[in-house]
């Protein structure tokens, strides 16, 4: 991948794509919500920075408006920006909405700027959408985050369903536990769900060499730890074994919680 587009870019997964993107040759915009941040990785790699808000319709538009020209066109958009809350359905509203704009609808903000440009163009193009294993399963703690990374999937699988036999290559990117600053809130604030992440948590960098290595084929999902297959077929097959696991866990959680 020769020019390649990284939201969620000043940290975390985002940071360690971009690194890895441009340690093997690409040219690389990087982008983050947070212009410090973007700018600090975009100088270490020397990229290009494009702070905005991948929530934003017209942040997205000028993103790859500015991508297009800088780079003479994109190869590789990884749509990586996500936001994560504690919550359950006493949620208030603009928090739903929030994590709604930022873990959904910036890939479809993505996908109405590029789409048009990569769509028949003759060489395929690539699209990652960062999700999570929460898309695949669930995340006990947070309705936010399991509601909206099923829908950022659900999207994902569209978008490959629809326009894969016109030139679009798209892919899941769902990792489990990963050592970044959102997983650290989690532990900080006690979250169960968290702390038992974090026991099998990787390094940014290990996700991104997987993510490189995977985009040599067009697997559908990328997943970084290897368990999270088995936990996917168990929820597809037998859905009630499965949603009881999950609730033995919450059980666990409330019981340490009032201990």
């Amino acid at each position: 991948m020769k020019r390649v587009v990284v939201t969620g870019a000043g940290g975390g997964i985002g940071a360690a794509l971009a690194r890895r993107f441009a340690a093997d040759g690409a040219r690389v915009v990087v982008n983050d919500l947070n212009g410090d941040a973007a700018r600090s990785v975009a100088g270490e790699i020397g990229g290009i920075a494009v702070p905005g808000d991948a929530a934003s319709e017209a942040d997205v538009q000028h993103l790859i408006d500015t991508a297009w020209t800088e780079l003479g066109g994109i190869d590789l958009f990884c749509s990586n920006a996500g936001v994560l809350s504690s919550g359950d359905e006493t949620t208030p509203d603009a928090q739903w909405q929030r994590d709604f704009g930022v873990n959904v609808m910036s890939h479809v903000y993505v996908s109405r700027a590029l789409l048009p440009r990569w769509l028949d163009s003759g060489e395929p193009k690539r699209l990652l959408i960062t999700v999570s294993a929460a898309g695949l399963l669930t995340l006990l703690g947070s309705a936010t985050y399991s509601v909206t990374k099923h829908a950022a999937l659900a999207y994902a699988e569209w978008l490959r369903a629809t326009y894969a036999h016109r030139g679009l290559i798209v892919q899941a990117l769902c990792p489990q536990g990963v050592r970044t600053d959102m997983l650290a809130r989690g532990n900080d604030s006690g979250s169960g769900s968290a702390s038992l992440l974090a026991e099998g948590a990787l390094a940014p960098e290990t996700v991104a060499d997987l993510v490189a290595d995977s985009l040599d084929g067009e697997g559908f999902l990328i997943l970084p730890h290897a368990e999270v297959e088995g936990y996917y077929r168990l929820r597809a097959s037998d859905p009630d074994r499965w949603l009881g696991g999950m609730n033995k866990l919450q059980r666990g959680f409330e019981r340490q919680a009032s201990s």
